[in-house]
């Protein structure tokens, strides 16, 4: 099978992943021949950006979030330094107001038009990974190409998570990993759009043996015949292991839709959210009683399935105690768990069994607090 897997069998590995990217189309709000799976999340970032970042003496920027993930802010980084450029200069971090967790929609769009004229590339996340904000991202992107900006998402928490519609929304580019709502664990398989309009203009900056066309790659007459697109970034045979388990987590998607996921999410996260406030929220007249903040923005179109909480006691101490009782949850330095019902397999009930288990959880912290 080490040689005759290539080609037979019911998962040919030598093109394995090319059945799956309409599946994955559909999840993303695109076009199949504008997705490609392929590569790890930071890998197909710096690919994309090596060919979308072209930055001049005027025109140098990349305006992301204070707050991005970090293997987002050290690409940025990484691919500033690599065109003759200084992070200090070029890097455009965004920050919330003075005492507020979330950017505001309005600000984001008055940076792009007061600092436009020097941006390259506008190159947000699609949901942030901290605060769980779902950000506009049509918004973002016709304000940014206004400005003559090239506009990128990294989509890592978004995909699977929220409706997305990346080519309707004439995203230029976006890049996500299948770790999180695509089910994968880390390490899984990743993914990358290129809108069709750049299908015959933008070339890989760096190119292997599977961005050639399929068709001839066999050959091995060292002739490149590039496929166009997305495609063309393609590198290397994906691993046959990973595709696998991919496959099986989109065919699960591809019963459903994402307009049913978000629906079902929008109601589990209300229900989440209103307990939360119901039985956790701070109480004046019982300055001793433990209470959580949701820093999440609180309208649902903001937002994905992710409430991210802050608590007024030790956040390690309150993530152990959820351990010990079986909650499956995600801490995020410096102050926040990050608590998720996800449409495809959480329950009503579950959110319902999570609030019974908080109480619980803080109850014994307190104590701890208190000997």
């Amino acid at each position: 099978m080490g040689v005759h897997g290539h080609t037979d069998g019911s998962r040919p590995w030598a093109w394995a992943e090319n059945d799956l990217e309409g599946l994955m189309a559909n999840v993303v709000g695109a076009k199949q021949e504008e997705v490609a799976l392929m590569n790890g999340l930071t890998v197909n970032l710096h690919l994309l950006m090596l060919s979308f970042y072209k930055p001049t003496p005027k025109r140098h920027k990349i305006l992301l979030e204070d707050r991005a993930f970090p293997s987002d802010h050290y690409a940025v980084g990484s691919q500033i330094r690599l065109r003759g450029f200084s992070p200090d200069d070029s890097m455009l971090l965004m920050k919330p107001r003075q005492g507020e967790e979330i950017l505001r929609t309005e600000d984001i769009l008055s940076v792009i038009e007061r600092e436009g004229d020097s941006v390259a590339l506008v190159m947000f996340s699609a949901v942030q990974y901290y605060t769980g904000q779902f950000f506009d991202m049509e918004a973002i992107t016709k304000a940014g190409h206004a400005k003559g900006c090239l506009v990128g998402f990294d989509c890592a928490h978004a995909v699977g998570n929220v409706e997305l519609r990346l080519h309707d929304w004439n995203v230029d580019f976006a890049c996500w990993c299948s770790y999180k709502y695509v089910n994968s664990g880390a390490g899984g398989l990743a993914g990358a759009f290129i809108h069709e309009k750049h299908m015959d203009t933008v070339r890989p900056a760096l190119v292997g043996w599977w961005g050639h066309e399929l068709k001839t790659r066999f050959l091995m007459n060292n002739e490149l015949k590039l496929q166009s697109g997305v495609n063309g970034f393609r590198l290397s045979n994906q691993p046959i292991l990973l595709v696998c388990p991919l496959q099986a987590s989109l065919e699960i998607f591809n019963k459903t839709s994402m307009k049913d996921l978000r629906t079902k999410s929008v109601l589990l996260t209300g229900y989440l959210e209103y307990l939360l406030k119901h039985y956790y929220s701070k109480d004046e007249s019982n300055p001793d009683k433990a209470y959580i903040e949701i820093i999440s923005p609180s309208e649902p179109q903001e937002r994905g399935c992710q409430l991210s909480i802050c608590f007024s006691l030790p956040i390690r101490h309150v993530f152990k105690e959820l351990e010990k009782r079986g909650v499956a949850c995600d801490m995020r330095e410096p102050n926040v768990l990050r608590v998720a019902p996800v449409p495809l397999y959480n329950t009503f009930t579950d959110v319902y069994r999570f609030i019974t288990v908080l109480g619980s959880a803080l109850s014994n912290c307190n104590k701890l607090q208190r000997s």
